[in-house]
């Protein structure tokens, strides 16, 4: 917590982006701190019960109940959870929302509502999403997003999440998620079966607990090496994006447009050198989304 206090009132603050105060960061830490009581602590109850309920199979179990419960918050948390920490209202009648609402019509992409969070009062960045599922899903906006672009520019950002939606990036991302969890219950059933592993640090062979614990303090040793991969498949699906974009908008000018205000706002580093960012960057470059929408018209 006091490196996280430190990055943000002494390192993003210079620099405008973090609009947060202190009591607000402290009530945010305060809420987070019960919802790991009421939610957490339940959740890692019933996953450390499973070996005595279940037995040797407990990792499939184990597997299931916690994919489940993230597909849950996917629906629940935009309902219950993050009005707890923003406040979301929705968009008011006029040439914007006439646009938006135009571009699901076109596009095929139906949500409930079209809301603004007031991501303002905590940082300076801006960014468009949607949440839930069928019915459930709405789009949400950045208030500093609204502010910093203009209406044709917003269009070709939501564009851009819309085709997230429309090339099937999102059940491609569960998927992959469902692979590596499975994969690290897995590693984790593999790893009580060794005497080896606990006992190098002073554990009783057999207890998942420590094995948990454990497993997510080393596991990122490994985990970070495979990190360029699914930064491929991540920047894949940019391109796929913008593609959708630039065809749903007529032209990749918007989405050009809205690229450069927000790299600017954001301070980006238009020039990363090729392998730092083909290792850490989930998003290809300004530049090379730039390049590709061009070379595609």
């Amino acid at each position: 917590m006091a490196f996280e206090w430190w990055a943000l009132f002494r390192l993003a603050a210079p620099f405008g982006f973090n609009k947060s105060t202190p009591s607000l960061w402290l009530s945010d830490k305060i809420k987070g701190i019960a919802l790991l009581f009421v939610i957490g602590f339940p959740l890692l109850w019933g996953l450390l019960s499973l070996v005595g309920w279940v037995g040797d199979l407990w990792w499939i179990w184990a597997f299931g109940l916690l994919f489940g419960f993230q597909l849950l918050m996917m629906v629940l948390y935009p309902k219950l959870i993050l009005p707890l920490f923003n406040k979301l209202t929705p968009l008011p009648d006029g040439e914007l929302k006439d646009r938006l609402m135009a571009l699901g019509d076109r596009t095929g992409f139906e949500a409930s509502t079209i809301a603004v969070i007031d991501g303002s009062k905590r940082s300076g960045h801006s960014n468009a999403y949607f949440t839930g599922f069928g019915r459930f899903r709405r789009i949400v906006l950045f208030d500093t997003l609204i502010e910093q672009l203009e209406s044709e520019e917003i269009e070709a950002v939501l564009a851009h999440e819309v085709g997230h939606y429309k090339r099937g990036h999102i059940p491609k991302m569960l998927a992959l998620a469902a692979f590596m969890q499975f994969a690290a219950f897995a590693s984790i059933a593999w790893l009580l079966s060794v005497d080896w592993f606990l006992g190098g640090f002073g554990f009783p062979a057999g207890e998942l607990a420590p094995a948990l614990l454990l497993f997510g303090l080393l596991s990122g040793l490994v985990t970070f090496w495979f990190s360029p991969l699914s930064n491929i498949m991540s920047r894949k699906h940019e391109y796929e994006a913008d593609d959708f974009a630039r065809r749903a908008m007529n032209g990749s000018a918007p989405l050009i447009g809205a690229l450069r205000k927000l790299a600017s706002k954001n301070l980006s580093n238009m020039t990363p050198h090729a392998w730092f960012s083909g290792f850490y960057y989930s998003h290809p470059t300004i530049i090379e989304r730039e390049r590709a929408m061009v070379a595609s018209e």
